[in-house]
């Protein structure tokens, strides 16, 4: 069997497989740009494998090359990668490993290609092809990894226990793998994983997040929360998320399944954005639940107060599980702080001072806010689905209206804190703070025009209260 190489691809297969026999080492392309080739998927990373210094490959396609690329050596994996055409290219000699029980860093040696081969996470990335005279094109392929990419398999290569032991983290990827090209994790793989889910605590926060990244950033991440799930590895890696999941049963009245509705708010905001962070939103908007849980003859199942409990506990979730502490966060604690107001606006009359509120603490992130509003909106009754979404249009037109009118949007009142202290000849202190909140209340109660002179008029009335005096209008 044999690859279908495009013209695009000759001339770089035809460089390395010259480089390849000046410094006389078999070479074959091996991994993911295979599999993703024969999926039909785009590809920017290529890995080539020769028998022999992997190093040395890169070094003299280096120097085959006009202009020569700058070679990224990394002495300490065996490695070396150049950029040529867009396309990311990474040598290294063919190998095989010896792991010890508690790291996932194994000891190297040189080996054939079947020991690469041999090493390789799954089946489907185990494919390679050759780029040499004798066989050139053809794909080598050890353990029926092109069937199972025909069938849509996720299986190892050996003994999963073994593959998974030596490194943990292959468990992640096998869930991350399933869900990106929508593949069934294959029952002896799987069972493995629930096995050895223990053994992910040997893997470093920073790994185990890149992969739960790449889950997130799929078309439909519920597979692999679900996957997750129902292997044990998400209770191991983010309880937190994992504890929303069930339904307690009181004098006959339950509650919505958090965890199964959280998958599908986050797959509604998949169809709808690529920002990865609101997802992260999404993933996050209920956190809160489990701990805000109540139950009360009168009212039932209730959660008061998750989404403060919720945007509290995002920094703490965010330092563990080893992701941006900065801005990122941010914005995800202030959508899961107001999640629940364009709800509660459906609910009711719509009235133009609670859009304005609205619109003045969610600033610039009001689109994004609307996103996962609209995304909330999940019941098995499909009459209640239909009037809150209808509810929603008809917010979203007052949001516009009152924007347009108002001109709301990252909005900030008038007369600034240094305003009132120029006009007051006050220091920083309480009244300034008094002063500023009455004139931004007023706007957004709709008692008071959004401009300079009508905040200043009202301000010199509100300072006879405070018994102030005017030093100076600005």
């Amino acid at each position: 069997m044999f690859f279908d190489i495009n013209p695009g691809e000759k001339e770089v297969f035809d460089l390395i497989q010259k480089a390849a026999k000046k410094i006389n080492v078999p070479v074959y392309i091996v991994g993911g740009y295979v599999r993703d080739r024969l999926l039909a998927r785009p590809s920017k990373d290529m890995d080539i494998v020769c028998v022999g210094d992997g190093i040395a490959l890169a070094q003299q396609l280096a120097k085959d090359l006009r202009p020569s690329p700058y070679v990224t050596v990394y002495q300490r994996f065996g490695t070396a990668m150049i950029r040529y055409n867009d396309i990311e290219i990474e040598f290294v000699g063919a190998r095989k490993e010896s792991y010890t029980e508690f790291s996932r860093n194994p000891e190297v040696f040189r080996g054939t290609l079947e020991d690469d081969q041999n090493r390789r996470d799954f089946t489907i990335n185990a494919l390679a092809v050759s780029l040499n005279e004798e066989d050139y094109g053809q794909i080598m392929d050890s353990f029926n990894g092109f069937k199972d990419l025909e069938y849509k398999i996720i299986r190892t290569p050996l003994d999963p226990d073994k593959t998974f032991s030596d490194d943990p983290l292959r468990m992640m990827r096998a869930v991350r793998f399933a869900t990106q090209l929508d593949f069934t994790i294959e029952d002896m793989t799987y069972e493995s994983i629930i096995r050895n889910k223990q053994r992910i605590h040997i893997i470093s926060k920073e790994r185990i997040t890149t992969e739960l990244d790449k889950i997130i950033r799929s078309d439909k991440p519920s597979k692999g929360f679900r996957l997750l799930f129902d292997t044990g590895l998400l209770q191991l890696i983010f309880p937190e998320m994992a504890a929303l999941q069930g339904i307690e049963v009181i004098n006959d009245t339950g509650h919505k399944d958090n965890f199964y509705h959280t998958l599908e708010v986050l797959d509604n905001v998949c169809r709808e954005t690529d920002n990865v962070w609101l997802r992260w939103a999404a993933i996050l908007h209920d956190i809160a639940k489990p701990p805000t849980k109540r139950f009360s003859p009168e009212n039932g199942w209730t959660f008061h107060g998750h989404e403060v409990l919720g945007a509290s506990m995002v920094p703490r979730i965010f330092k563990k599980l080893k992701l941006p502490l900065d801005y990122k966060m941010k914005y995800v604690q202030k959508l899961v702080l107001l999640h629940l107001r364009p709800i509660a606006l459906t609910n009711d009359h719509v009235s133009d001072s609670a859009v304005r509120r609205l619109l003045y603490d969610a600033g610039e992130d009001i689109d994004d806010l609307m996103i996962l509003c609209k995304a909330d909106i999940t019941s098995k009754n499909e009459g209640k689905v239909q009037r809150y979404k209808e509810n929603y249009k008809t917010l979203l037109l007052k949001i516009r209206e009152v924007e347009e009118k108002d001109e709301l949007r990252n909005w900030q009142p008038p007369i600034s804190g240094e305003d009132i202290m120029k006009i007051f000849n006050l220091p920083p202190s309480r009244e300034v703070g008094i002063l500023k909140t009455m004139v931004r209340e007023a706007i957004l109660e709709g008692e008071l025009a959004n401009d300079y002179e009508a905040a200043y008029n009202f301000l010199l009335e509100k300072a006879k209260q405070l018994n102030l005096k005017v030093e100076e209008k600005i």
